[in-house]
């Protein structure tokens, strides 16, 4: 195991520490490369946490060398004892050397990279504060805001001004924060939209950060990155964190980090699952799962819930239909927009709701509190989609419960997943809405329906959070809006529609039905050209109708008897009436 150095233990200057610090890996446990995992050969300096820490000797921040104001913040959170990431990564990235961090989701990496950040900024005298100098990079949104919700934490007693920068937001509040700013936390889009502009200036950013780095090789945004990094001055601190390490997130930083230490903060030979989390699959059927779904979310000892769909309209379609059964569900995807999102992730904070049905937008990164069980309505698409979607839930310590829900179609994939993990279910259970094991194993009552009784629906609701005008750019293409904001169109009233459309309002939309020519509403029929055929009867333009002409019938021939050719049935030769004569 790296031991950390001891906080004032060496006084030389940084230029001199790279020296021992490359001494220092080379001193201690190192994988030879035929032992590595095979994406992570090549990897320059590999440092691992082989050995669990005796219980009763979890190092302190302050112990790590953190400045006083930052324990004292979050000592004020109610934060004291490092974790494992944090206690390898806190003495080589305070002492400015690059560094790759990989642990599992939920261990603490934010502040593992957050509390040099903020130690940094506060020891540089000289600054100016509309350019930040200080950059992290994060793959979703979501994270975006959780991230600098915890290096505001972390940074309350030094006044660190922290800028968060993700789409779906108006460019001119975010254009305007960044007249004083200390530290950016943005995501790749945006970040490249306002330094395109000439609104972000990255020429004096000291510190790097990207954080979930393979997240970002899944969404493809390494391009993206790629132009961000060389935004910046080739002399600064580059940190990168991932939960996994992929062959191009690899040659990324191999390119980018100057001779980074990589450290991970688990066992050689641990589960890549959280262990203090129960696993749990169940064989449901496509018909049946909501049922299923609902006898789970009554589980004895239930709290936040977070229930992940394969599909945008899977999400929309469990959340409705959990709504209509009497849970306290909102949705969370890609088709919402960014109010929507908002604001359904701080009515799940804040219990007003308390099932999150989502797509894998919210399984990176995402840190809320009390979330005891996570839901896999569908088979995740691999086995690091199962790792990322069930580390929301036993988090930090805390225990949770992971459930999926396997189809006869996804039983292939799951033994995959299976397999990869070691799990121990290869053949999950089938399992209806009324077999007892699902009962026993989840402790749910045995009274249970599909419905939520009366007396247990006490959350708020979605409804009872207020949405945000946040000044969304682009399309809102969630359904909410769609039936809202349509209005019928027509010719005339350009003026008025001028005037609708500065209000945010469209014009009124007229349908025509013709019918042979003739438009016909509304009980009539009126000419569809402007000018009317002469000779029209006068009671039916009294009438306010007009029967459509008749399409004349071109008269067959037939062939009379003794060959000769005779007019067709119900035509008579000229001067004579038909008839049979």
């Amino acid at each position: 195991m790296c031991s950390p150095r001891r906080p004032g233990a060496d006084s030389r200057p940084a230029a001199g520490r790279g020296l021992l610090m490359e001494a220092e890996v080379l001193t201690t446990e190192t994988w030879s490369m035929p032992d590595a995992p095979e994406e992570e050969r090549g990897m320059p300096e590999t440092v691992v946490d082989d050995r669990a820490e005796p219980e009763g000797t979890a190092k302190t921040f302050r112990d790590l060398g953190v400045a006083e104001p930052i324990c004292a913040a979050l000592e004020d959170a109610g934060i004291t004892a490092a974790f494992p990431i944090q206690a390898l990564a806190l003495p080589i990235a305070l002492d400015g050397q690059d560094l790759i961090g990989q642990a599992r989701t939920g261990t603490g990496k934010t502040l593992a990279f957050g509390v040099p950040l903020l130690q940094r900024l506060d020891a540089s005298a000289d600054r100016r504060r509309s350019a930040p100098r200080a950059l992290v990079v994060v793959p979703t949104r979501e994270l975006a805001i959780q991230v600098a919700d915890d290096l505001r934490i972390a940074g309350s007693r030094l006044g660190t001004r922290v800028v968060t920068l993700y789409g779906g937001r108006a460019y001119e509040p975010q254009i305007e924060a960044l007249a004083n700013v200390d530290l950016v936390v943005g995501t790749p889009g945006r970040l490249l939209d306002l330094a395109r502009q000439g609104h972000l200036d990255l020429s004096e950013v000291a510190a790097l950060v990207l954080d979930e780095a393979d997240k970002m090789l899944d969404l493809g945004f390494l391009p993206d990155v790629e132009k961000i990094l060389r935004l910046t001055p080739p002399q600064r601190q580059t940190m990168l964190f991932s939960a996994t390490m992929p062959g191009e997130v690899v040659t990324l930083a191999r390119r980018h980090l100057s001779r980074p230490t990589h450290v991970r903060a688990e066992h050689s030979d641990e589960p890549a699952h959280v262990p203090s989390t129960e696993q749990h699959v169940f064989r449901a059927h496509q018909m049946d799962k909501i049922e299923v779904l609902a006898r789970v979310l009554q589980a004895e000892g239930r709290g936040l819930t977070i229930v992940f769909c394969r599909t945008k309209r899977a999400a929309d379609q469990v959340a409705t239909a959990l709504t209509t059964r009497g849970f306290a569900a909102a949705a969370v995807h890609g088709d919402l927009g960014q109010g929507q999102r908002e604001r359904a992730m701080r009515a799940f904070r804040s219990g007003k709701v308390d099932v999150l049905v989502a797509t894998d937008v919210a399984a990176r990164g995402l840190d809320v509190d009390d979330v005891t069980h996570v839901v896999n309505y569908e088979c995740p698409e691999d086995d690091k989609a199962y790792l990322h979607r069930t580390g929301r839930t036993g988090r930090a310590g805390r225990a949770g419960v992971a459930v999926t829900f396997v189809d006869w179609s996804d039983l292939q994939r799951w033994k995959l997943i299976n397999d990869t993990l070691g799990l121990g279910q290869p053949e999950p259970v089938e399992t209806y809405s009324t077999s007892g094991h699902l009962f026993g194993t989840l402790q749910i009552p045995r009274n249970a329906t599909g419905t939520l009784p009366n007396a247990k629906r006490e959350r708020l609701g979605l409804e009872a959070e207020d949405l945000e005008d946040i000044g969304e750019t682009g399309r809102t293409r969630s359904h909410g809006d769609r039936a809202g904001d349509r209005g019928p169109r027509g010719r005339a009233g350009r003026a008025d529609s001028a005037r609708g459309h500065e209000g945010g309002q469209r014009r009124q939309r007229v349908r025509r039905r013709t019918r042979s020519g003739m438009t016909v509403g509304d009980g009539r029929a009126e000419p569809a050209a402007a000018t009317e055929t002469a000779g029209a009867p006068a009671d039916e333009n009294a009438q306010g109708s007009r029967q459509p002409a008749r399409r004349r019938r071109r008269p067959s021939r037939r062939r009379a008897r003794g060959g000769s050719t005779g007019q067709a049935t119900g035509a008579s030769p000229a001067g004579q009436p038909a008839g049979d004569g």
